[in-house]
């Protein structure tokens, strides 16, 4: 995620460090390479030039303290205009004073309405909601049958109807029936086309009059950058948008639909996506995106990640084992799941500050899997004591996960290190709500 856009900024950045203060000259210097960075990473072109012009006039401005770098002071600005441009704060979902709350999701096709509906299905039934996903598209072969999946993964209701009803009949229905069974969230997943046309807009302005949804939500593909943004403009014109939600964010390396769709759409980034699991979608939070596009990580969001993946059950046994030094492998390979668990290993390592200007030890997916490999060949008695894994057993072991010796002694080596690690952080009482993080070392 910004992957791109990350990394000329922090080229840029570089160069100024070299320079004794800010100046108006090298400060206009950098600033054309953050105006180049940004038209690069496909941001639309007027936001890019607004955008340099406010971090400018911020700059000029601003009075420079003695023990700032000129790098460090470009960075605060850049870093408190990324916000601005991305809009300020959270955004939420208006949830319905008197249940239940409609979300209408729209969109062209293949940008992830349906898996979209499902992720928020899921999303507020983990909150306790009692949601329903109705298929509102009769138009796209199997969009019925792809929708039951989703719901049924994401253990919703689901309502639907078949033969000549119209869409605007099936939403109808659909609240009214939500209300009888006590369903407090419909999410309608709604038609879509290749292009946008009038027909389509027609039927959504009809669904919209009808039904008065609480929020009409853009679901927009981040990979197809200028042309989400534009299309979520056409959509808010048409439908006055309430926000958007970015989808394929994780594979999204340059960042442009991100950084342009607030100013270019006129409405917020509510949610994103980053995966395809029906868990793998998130608030948008505008100030720790700006950390993560600057390479300064997350923090925030890795806590709130280690914090759902560990309960204080979990967490006081492990202190509990660190304090009496019984930290063993078993819990080693356990803490190495929650970590796999929280998302993909890339995205995790991503929120870490400085990770994302360290080349070269990036961690693997399968190194995590190799890992477990051979955790998983030794016996109960290795993983609980394993300092009695001698020469032969390490043959026996290396054989068994299909490794090799050394990648076994490697393994243990790092445990020692973890097992230190953690021993260290237990004695100045942070291991509580951390525990999670442990396989971090690897």
């Amino acid at each position: 995620m910004f992957e791109t856009l990350t990394e000329k900024l922090q080229k840029t950045f570089r160069k100024l460090r070299g320079q004794g203060k800010l100046t108006e000259r090298n400060m206009r210097e950098g600033l054309r390479e953050v105006r180049l960075a940004l038209l690069e990473a496909d941001v639309n072109y007027k936001v890019a030039k607004e955008f340099v012009e406010d971090v400018e006039r911020a700059a000029l401005g601003k009075r420079v303290f003695d023990s700032v770098t000129p790098a460090q002071q470009l960075i605060k600005i850049v870093h408190d205009e990324l916000i601005k441009v991305m809009g300020d704060k959270k955004s939420e979902i208006r949830l319905a004073s008197s249940p239940p709350t409609v979300l209408m999701l729209v969109g062209l096709h293949g940008s992830g309405k349906t898996t979209t509906a499902g992720k928020l299905a899921k999303m507020y039934r983990s909150k306790g909601h009692s949601p329903v996903v109705v298929a509102a598209d009769v138009y796209r072969p199997a969009a019925i049958e792809q929708l039951k999946i989703v719901a049924e993964q994401a253990g919703a209701a689901f309502f639907s109807r078949t033969g000549t009803v119209s869409p605007i009949t099936i939403c109808r229905q659909a609240v009214e029936e939500a209300k009888r069974d006590r369903h407090d969230l419909v999410v309608l997943d709604t038609a879509g086309r290749l292009h946008i046309d009038e027909q389509l807009m027609t039927e959504l302005r009809n669904i919209k009059q009808a039904i008065k949804p609480h929020e009409i939500l853009f679901v927009a593909d981040a990979m197809t950058g200028q042309d989400a943004v534009k299309a979520a403009a056409t959509f808010h014109g048409n439908l006055e948008l309430t926000g958007v939600v970015l989808t394929k964010m994780d594979g999204d390396a340059r960042g442009g639909a991100a950084l342009s769709v607030r100013r270019t759409a006129g409405c917020p980034i509510k949610l994103v996506g980053v995966g395809e699991k029906l868990d793998a979608i998130e608030p948008f939070h505008p100030d720790r995106m700006a950390s993560r596009i600057l390479g300064m990580g997350d923090v925030v969001s890795l806590v709130e990640k280690a914090q759902s993946s560990i309960d204080d059950d979990e967490a006081r046994r492990l202190e509990e084992k660190l304090r009496k030094q019984q930290f063993n492998l078993e819990d080693f390979v356990d803490q190495l799941r929650r970590l796999r668990s929280m998302g993909p290993i890339e995205q995790v390592v991503s929120m870490i500050p400085g990770m994302a200007r360290m080349k070269g030890i990036q961690p693997d997916e399968r190194d995590l899997v190799r890992v477990e490999a051979i955790i998983s060949s030794m016996t109960l008695q290795e993983r609980r004591h394993p300092k009695m894994v001698d020469g032969s057993r390490r043959r026996r072991i290396a054989r068994g996960s299909g490794t090799t010796v050394q990648e076994v002694n490697a393994l243990l080596k790092q445990f020692g290190q973890v097992k230190k690690m953690m021993k260290s952080l237990s004695k100045l009482g942070k291991v509580r709500r951390a525990g999670a993080l442990s396989p971090f070392k690897l």
